[in-house]
């Protein structure tokens, strides 16, 4: 593969366009049913689908909303955080982990990341527990979990709920048990890249809690259990039923394309070995799915470029770590707090993963990124 072909081929980080065709066959008839159904909002196909989410993850409820960050924003809501508050989380994730914190007023307390599992610290987080914590919330970054024994022994130590945020790892797994079924509380965004992702927005919140699955229901419908009986002044976060249909569908194949994600890592880890490059890791008695396979190095920005020029597409996630951003100046955090979080987020490169890749576009990144390293010696 070289930049000088004219007929090279353009190898996306993802391709959804090949899960459609995957699926169409059922997913079409599907679609023209829901259609001529007139039944959109909060109908059969989204009670369905959460029942076979919550069973799927083992937990008893799981409640379907607009998006993951609503995911987040209900969980905290359900749990009474609000003003004054702290909840703590890692400096390394998405900006969707900490808006809901700052929404509802309470504080972000962040903590350093794992050098390994890139997830929360443990240790870290039980440094910074005061009479204020309200709430410890995981991520589970790229599809690794975190150390969610230690994390719940500290959160039922400290008497605060464990919030899991689990965007990047529906399927993944701590011994036999699934991540999502840790916490209180589980948060989940099926934004289409996702492992398992809606044609649009849509996101879930979990719980074994009845009580608090029957809060997020009425928060997720304007503060109403009952129709046009609000009770608290809340949200329009309702997932449609295009999405729970689509989800739905795509939940049956969800265990064989995380195993799919899985060999292709493997494959990438075989090839990549040797290179001045830090690969992701497998921390044993936890089940990674791969949401991104991504590498770190201290020549990321050139790689990066390089591959671009071999029509070879790459992400970051995520070039800024959480304390550092611009919207959060005023919490006052310096460069050089989360020395991990801010090594990853200058080195963090993801490479092209996807269910449906072919084995010849694995072998073709992993030698341009190899092609590299020997040009660059």
């Amino acid at each position: 593969m070289t930049s000088s072909s004219s007929s090279r081929r353009l190898i996306p980080i993802t391709d959804l366009g090949l899960e459609y065709e995957a699926i169409k066959r059922d997913l079409d008839p599907l679609l023209q049913t829901i259609l001529r159904s007139g039944s959109y909002v909060l109908g059969p196909e989204l009670a369905l689908f959460e029942r076979e989410l919550a069973a799927s993850l083992g937990v008893k409820h799981a409640v379907g909303v607009n998006s993951g960050t609503d995911a987040i924003l209900i969980a905290l809501r359900a749990l009474k955080i609000g003003a004054g508050d702290e909840v703590i989380l890692p400096a390394m994730s998405f900006f969707a982990s900490v808006e809901p914190i700052i929404l509802l007023g309470a504080k972000p307390v962040f903590v350093d990341i794992d050098p390994v599992s890139y997830a929360i610290d443990p240790a870290a987080a039980a440094a910074r527990i005061t009479s204020r914590t309200k709430a410890i919330l995981a991520v589970h970054l790229y599809g690794l979990p975190a150390d969610l024994p230690a994390l719940s022994s500290l959160a039922a130590k400290h008497h605060v709920p464990l919030i899991e945020d689990m965007a990047q790892a529906i399927g993944a797994a701590c011994g036999a048990r699934k991540a999502g079924a840790w916490g209180e509380m589980a948060c989940l965004s099926f934004y289409p890249t996702k492992n398992l992702g809606a044609c649009g927005d849509a996101g879930a919140v979990l719980t074994s809690s009845d009580a608090l699955a029957e809060l997020a229901m009425s928060l997720r419908n304007h503060g109403a259990k009952v129709k046009y009986h609000h009770e608290a002044v809340a949200y329009n976060s309702r997932m449609d039923e295009i999405q729970a249909a689509v989800l739905r569908l795509k939940l049956r194949h969800l265990s064989t394309w995380n195993e799919k994600r899985r060999a292709i890592a493997r494959e990438y880890t075989a090839r990549l070995q040797g290179l001045p490059i830090t690969l992701p890791a497998e921390v044993p008695g936890r089940l990674h799915v791969f949401h991104l396979y991504s590498i770190a190095s201290d020549r990321r920005d050139e790689l990066k470029a390089f591959l671009q020029e071999q029509g070879i597409s790459t992400g970051l996630h995520y070039p800024v770590p959480l304390h550092l951003l611009t919207a959060l100046k005023t919490l006052d955090y310096r460069e050089g707090d989360f020395p991990v979080s801010e090594k990853l987020a200058r080195q963090t490169l993801s490479l092209p993963l996807y269910p449906n890749m072919s084995a010849q576009d694995v072998q073709d990144v992993s030698d341009a990124v190899r092609h590299f390293f020997q040009q660059h010696a």
